[in-house]
């Protein structure tokens, strides 16, 4: 996929003010401030992103060790390049990225978006994991 579309594997590519702006479309985001939002670029091990037009329209962030585990963070595609297979390509370039792709176990918790996920080869495990939370959620 390209038309018009740049993807960049770096948490440089991407600012807090712009990732806040693509939160906001988001339920379980909107409330994340800028401030928070670059603490955690800062401490994420790999960002993914994707520009069009020189405008952020998709971002998504790995959490890994880079050897057994991986946890999938903040899949988000801007409403207007939603439906364009955008979330697709992301996806297909963090999972196969050559830091990403020989880690034999990437999870991701979603209340929202597991249809979407299937295909990339995610499947339910019901029963195999106990869901244990701290400290409280928040939106």
């Amino acid at each position: 996929m390209n038309g018009g579309y740049f993807f960049y594997d770096s948490k440089n590519a991407v600012s807090a003010s712009e990732l806040a702006n693509l939160y906001r479309f988001t339920r379980w985001g909107r409330s994340r401030s800028v401030e928070d939002i670059d603490r955690m670029l800062r401490g994420t091990s790999m960002c993914f992103s994707v520009r069009y037009e020189e405008h952020l329209v998709a971002f998504c962030r790995i959490l890994t060790d880079f050897v057994y585990r991986g946890s999938l963070w903040d899949i988000m595609v801007h409403p207007d390049h939603q439906g364009k297979k955008v979330g697709t390509a992301l996806l297909d370039y963090a999972l196969n990225h050559p830091a990403i792709k020989t880690i034999p176990l990437i999870i991701t918790y979603t209340s929202e978006l597991a249809p979407f996920l299937v295909p990339h080869g995610f499947a339910p495990k019901e029963g195999a994991l106990m869901l244990l939370r701290r400290p409280i959620e928040y939106s």
